[in-house]
């Protein structure tokens, strides 16, 4: 790699595996939908700072495209988008906080892989984001792509896919590098922003977010290699079937409602409609809602509060956002791409 000189760290702490896995036992899985209704709000795991997907507004309220996946499963158990409370959760402990029970839901940029479905005692709900790994550099050190980055020290975070990946991709091309890893994402960015790393990578949407939030965003350019699969999914404990039907029948709902055109703002005009599945949807018809355990409205109560999928994204990560993503592979299936519904019927 030209103009790069390498700056050594040694890690504080050991390295975590790629894999993400974990010592602790899963916890037992609980009734958690009468737990969520007996303490009126639901726990949610978030990331403690990723722009576009889980940050305080200078208000201190908890917004983002994660946040909102907690919001239309709070909306669809309490009628009101609002009742969450937002638990941040760094990424070597996320597992645990959900294992032990002091979250209901992990929404928090998490990869489904197999061993984290396999090994944690965890069941993953629908993909919500498509993603891929990618990897960043200061546009000052001229470099156009990943394989230019022999010799380049890369910050890495522990307890995620990213190592593994990076250690994939890298191999076979002969490429050396020195990952370095830091505890927590705080310490992680600002490595990267005092040039004491040549390279972040992580996924290709959390690199827009740290980009965003950079002194001068222009100055950080994110490499066109898209180096891994990182479907990302929220989180529920295993053994407890009807909670993560809610978590995933939400999110339907409102890949649902981006289908059908519904809105937040038209919402309402549907519920006179003589399309079977918008009445079976918005509760118009049918027992859907009761065989959740659910007011009948619980879907019309998602897309309400929290919107269709396309106002979700469009508002936290879109392009008029400072995070500036397109749609890509999170377009609907009708438009290309690979978000589908199940029918409601």
């Amino acid at each position: 790699m030209k103009n790069i000189k390498p700056f050594r760290l040694v890690a504080g702490l050991g390295v975590a595996l790629g894999l993400g896995l974990l010592a602790s036992a899963p916890a037992q899985a609980q009734a958690t939908l009468d737990a969520v209704k007996k303490r009126g709000k639901v726990l949610c795991g978030v990331s403690p700072v990723a722009a576009g997907f889980s940050f305080a507004d200078d208000k201190g309220v908890r917004r983002g495209f994660d946040q909102d996946v907690c919001r239309a499963v709070s909306a669809a158990v309490f009628g009101d988008p609002d009742k969450v409370e937002s638990v941040p959760l760094s990424t070597n402990v996320r597992f645990q906080g959900l294992q032990s029970g002091e979250v209901d839901l992990l929404s928090r940029q998490t990869t489904w892989t197999f061993s984290r479905d396999n090994s944690l005692g965890l069941d993953f709900g629908p993909i919500v984001f498509y993603d891929g790994q990618g990897i960043m550099v200061p546009a000052k050190l001229n470099v156009k792509s990943a394989g230019e980055l022999g010799s380049a020290v890369v910050c890495v975070l522990p307890g995620t896919t990213t190592q593994q990946n990076l250690e994939d991709y890298f191999r076979p091309r002969n490429i050396k590098y020195e990952a370095v890893v830091f505890e927590n994402s705080d310490e992680w960015r600002n490595a990267y922003f005092t040039g004491r790393c040549d390279a972040i990578t992580t996924d290709r949407s959390d690199l827009a977010s740290v980009r965003a939030v950079a002194p001068n965003p222009k100055d950080h350019v994110i490499l066109p290699e898209t180096i891994s699969k990182e479907p990302l999914a929220p989180v529920v404990r295993q053994n407890d079937a009807n909670w993560r039907d809610i978590v995933t029948w939400s999110f339907f709902a409102m890949v649902a409602a981006e289908e059908l055109k519904i809105t937040r703002a038209n919402v309402d005009t549907f519920l006179t409609s003589k399309d079977p599945e918008v009445q079976r949807l918005l509760g118009v018809s049918g027992d859907l809602g009761k065989m959740l355990g659910l007011d009948a409205k619980w879907a019309y109560n998602v897309i309400k509060g929290v919107g269709n999928y396309a106002e979700m994204f469009d508002r936290n990560v879109g392009p008029d956002t400072p995070i500036g993503l397109t749609r890509g592979p999170n377009k609907l299936w009708t438009e290309g791409g690979l978000l589908y519904s199940p029918p409601f019927r």
